[in-house]
């Protein structure tokens, strides 16, 4: 839905290294990496673990861009293990699918997001 105010900042963004990935129905310009096809395409079948775990849970999983007092977006980096760990809460709380669940946290918050 957001595409359409990204779509005129392409050129810039491509000159700046930046990857654009798009979940939804196409068609995307060149350069435009669209999920839904390569989820479509995508085995059932799971990898062996020695392919997706990692060495180190240590190790940087993943970057959520946050904005802090000066209100100007960084990384803050989240690992493995920390992710392991949010996710795991559900688990200890018993939830399910059929849960819902209220979020005041703004989503770029990690504890919002994961």
């Amino acid at each position: 839905d957001l595409f359409g105010s990204v779509e005129p900042l392409l050129p810039s963004l491509r000159e700046d290294g930046v990857a654009v990935w798009v979940l939804g129905a196409g068609p995307y310009p060149a350069g435009v990496v669209a999920l839904q096809e390569l989820l479509d395409a995508a085995s059932e079948e799971l990898e062996p673990e020695d392919v997706w775990e990692p060495e180190d849970m240590n190790a940087t999983c993943l970057y959520i861009f946050t904005s802090g007092p000066t209100g100007l977006p960084k990384a803050a980096r989240v690992s493995h293990l920390k992710s392991v760990m949010c996710l795991s809460f559900y688990e200890l709380v018993g939830a399910s699918s059929r849960d819902v669940v209220y979020l005041a946290l703004p989503l770029y918050h990690m504890a919002g997001s994961l």
